[in-house]
């Protein structure tokens, strides 16, 4: 029997992601195909461009975290990118964004119709949508997301057996293909893979349902503003305050973790 709390919210509260989950396989399928029919040429400007960046967030060695999506504070990514102006060292910004088009007309189409139902029904209340794997290895360190307006929902998509967890707050939480895992993401969490495999999950950012949508979508309007002129990369995911305290690190015995300086 899963228990749940403030911090990890039981999925069927949020009924709108029975849509994206009732359509898992489809977009576990969308995901592969990419992986295995995508030129290099493609797969660098994915992960170039349509992956939000961190400078916050610590690792414990060289093991990576990749990451690449379609939707970012409620804006399809080739609309993200031409409403914040972002320039690419290898891309001007239209260039960048019709390339983005492209790649999600052909490879993304049925994770975008998905995307779209729910937003008509829900007014906009999915923020951002990408594919995150943790490659064999890896090791987070304790931080928050300062998203107080958002929950981040995970569906498993390609989940190996054995190690790969989240730990939060005292527990250790556990992914599974086809189901959601729903966090508030503002409690000090850090999730790893000590398996042999990847681990990639839809990763699935949404409003809070239980507090006004207008001043909801004002904050992130302002905190999106804030983190883009930080790191026009990081697509308005990730900032600054991204950063557990340390007594957090103690609290939840991992002060061995403070030393942990590789960028994620």
């Amino acid at each position: 029997m899963i228990s749940f709390n403030e911090y990890h919210l039981n999925p069927e509260k949020f009924s709108f992601l029975k849509i994206l989950q009732g359509h898992w396989q489809v977009i576990r399928d969308e995901f592969t195909e990419f992986l295995y029919q995508a030129s290099h040429e493609e797969l660098k400007f994915t992960y170039d461009v349509l992956g939000p960046k961190s400078k916050t967030i610590k690792t414990k060695g060289k093991s990576k975290y990749s990451a690449f999506g379609i939707l970012f504070q409620g804006l399809l990514i080739e609309e993200y990118i031409q409403v914040h102006h972002i320039k690419y060292p290898d891309y001007g910004m239209d260039e960048a964004s019709a390339k983005a088009l492209v790649l999600r007309e052909k490879y993304f189409s049925n994770l975008a119709q998905f995307i779209e139902e729910v937003n008509l029904i829900d007014d906009g209340v999915i923020r951002n949508v990408y594919f995150g794997t943790f490659h064999p290895g890896l090791d987070i360190k304790l931080h928050v997301n300062y998203n107080p307006h958002m929950n981040r929902g995970y569906l498993g998509l390609i989940v190996p057996q054995g190690d790969v967890a989240m730990k939060i707050c005292h527990e250790q939480l556990y992914w599974h293909e086809g189901e959601f895992m729903v966090l508030d993401h503002s409690y000090p969490h850090c999730p790893h893979n000590y398996t042999d495999y990847d681990r990639t999950v839809l990763v699935v950012d949404f409003f809070k349902t239980d507090q006004p949508r207008e001043e909801l979508i004002r904050f992130e309007q302002e905190q999106v503003a804030q983190r883009m002129q930080d790191n026009p990369y990081s697509l308005g995911v990730f900032g600054k305050s991204d950063q557990a305290q340390e007594e957090d690190f103690i609290k939840y015995g991992l002060a061995h973790q403070l030393e942990w300086d590789k960028v994620l």
